[in-house]
């Protein structure tokens, strides 16, 4: 999914810290922070939850921005561990209350599915990763995912990806192609 970027200086070589400060009487440095985090959030949730992670991340910065004068820097000016946390938060609440709506369709004796295969279920089947592809990623040598999953789930430069893996650019590229070409192998093409 991608997120817009903001223009100007204020993304630029602004910490979070101080950008969550302006916020408070600008709308604008906030926009600048989701713009800065938001596709690591939903990063963060499309492989926890998949099938709702665009609406998780708008919870995410909903939340952040209703508590953005209560953020602490604790981090050298970076906001993404306060994020990550309202983001589990999120994560949780949404666990918990689809446990509570499910325990009440069962007592009530209502389908849990109340849309069936031709409406919400045949949509969440189209948005959500294949389970063959699912499959297929938990069976890659775990080297190989992870690098897979910083260059493209991240989108991070190989050069990064190499950095967090403490190794070569050129391993990381090669650690991409090996897992891409698993997949190929693996996966049928209409699940990709």
């Amino acid at each position: 999914m991608r997120y817009p970027s903001v223009s100007g200086d204020k993304a630029r070589g602004e910490p979070d810290a101080a950008l969550l400060q302006a916020a408070r009487d600008d709308p604008s440095a906030f926009t600048a922070l989701y713009a800065r985090h938001a596709e690591r959030i939903h990063a963060w949730f499309a492989r926890r939850i998949g099938w709702a992670a665009a609406d998780l991340t708008a919870e995410t910065f909903a939340r952040a921005w209703l508590s953005r004068a209560r953020f602490t820097d604790r981090r050298d000016g970076t906001a993404l561990p306060w994020l990550l946390g309202i983001a589990a938060n999120v994560l949780a609440d949404t666990v918990r209350r689809d446990k509570i709506e499910t325990r009440a369709r069962e007592r009530l004796g209502l389908p849990l599915d109340l849309a069936g295969e031709d409406g919400y279920t045949a949509v969440e089947h189209r948005l959500s990763p294949r389970r063959a592809l699912r499959e297929a990623l938990e069976l890659l040598p775990r080297h190989e995912r992870e690098a897979l999953e910083l260059r493209v789930v991240d989108e991070l430069p190989y050069e990064q990806v190499a950095a967090r893996l403490a190794i070569r650019p050129a391993a990381a590229r090669l650690r991409v192609s090996r897992a891409l070409r698993r997949l190929a192998f693996s996966v049928p093409k209409e699940d990709l």
